[in-house]
């Protein structure tokens, strides 16, 4: 239980890994409050916390919805442009977020950020995203900035669920280019563990949030066909042609399944680290343990964020 009775903010509680966050932090006997523009989906949890908008226009507002708590836990940021929600709008965003924690009195920010981000990346996401951690270290806070590859785990794990839900009701999977790239994925739960490990809390830290399985792109599509015991023709071919495929879908869906950038960032071997696992749970064990559901139904990111 909390001793200390501080109050932690968590920007997305209603989303992904905010409520794993969140959640853990009511375990743990936390008081929680979040920065949100989403609906709940989970009425026991909007019970247990308090809630107040996500508003980058109001400063005022966003002042005193973080003043008297201690950390910030922050996972706001955008997989793909959307309206007139743009990667340099969602770095200023982030930048007026981070200024009013520190107005606020935040001592602390727990940070979601991304592998490899880089200020010279071709790819706006992680540009994006190397921006956002440039001013959360200059910005006087004590930080934990954590930087996850792909996360599964929990019902809304859009990408392994959806390549799930690709193989069960398509006859063939289009790989782009040769599948070597590889990636690195994380367990929910272990990423919230090192959010929230207390032997962090008095450093200033970046770390990599990576599972203990590597695997290349063209091994993890027929893995998770194997688990859910479903035979698909998968076939190598240009990016370019994938992205078209992957567009078609997404007209149907009415989402956005995967976007130039991930492929071509994906391509390139981003979504991987060069230090040791710091995860423990493994994506083979959780897909034997989830054969049955995964990719059943589709998980779309439009509907989720911009409904």
């Amino acid at each position: 239980m909390n001793s200390n009775n501080e109050t932690n903010v968590v920007t997305g509680a209603f989303s992904y890994t905010g409520r794993y966050v969140a959640k853990r932090l009511l375990s743990m006997g936390e008081k929680v409050r979040t920065l949100t523009n989403h609906p709940s989906l989970d009425i026991e949890l909007e019970k247990q916390i308090e809630t107040f908008p996500l508003n980058f226009d109001n400063s005022h507002q966003l002042f005193n919805s973080l003043k008297g708590a201690t950390t910030l836990y922050n996972t706001y940021w955008i997989r793909f442009e959307h309206g007139n929600i743009t990667f340099d709008k969602a770095i200023e965003n982030s930048k007026i977020l981070i200024n009013a924690a520190v107005n606020a009195g935040i001592k602390r920010i727990v940070h979601i950020s991304i592998t490899n981000p880089n200020e010279n990346s071709p790819f706006p996401y992680f540009r994006g995203k190397a921006i956002v951690e440039k001013h959360i270290i200059n910005s006087g806070l004590n930080y934990l900035i954590i930087r996850p590859t792909v996360i599964f785990g929990g019902d809304l794990s859009t990408l392994i669920n959806n390549i799930a839900w690709i193989i069960r009701r398509f006859p063939v999977f289009a790989i782009p280019g040769s599948g070597e790239y590889k990636l690195q994925p994380i367990y929910i739960e272990d990423l919230v563990d090192l959010a929230l490990n207390t032997d962090f809390k008095s450093k200033k830290l970046i770390i990599d949030a990576v599972g203990p399985e590597i695997f290349t792109y063209k091994d993890l599509v027929r893995t998770i066909a194997n688990k859910i015991v479903r035979d698909v023709g998968f076939f190598h071919t240009n990016p370019e042609i994938a992205l078209f495929f992957g567009n078609i879908i997404s007209y149907f869906v009415k989402d956005v399944l995967v976007t130039k950038d991930e492929i071509y960032g994906l391509m390139s071997n981003l979504l991987t680290s060069n230090n040791p696992p710091t995860g423990k749970y493994p994506l083979t064990r959780w897909l034997c343990e989830n054969t049955k559901t995964i990719g059943r139904s589709y998980i779309s990111e439009v509907k989720r964020h911009y409904r």
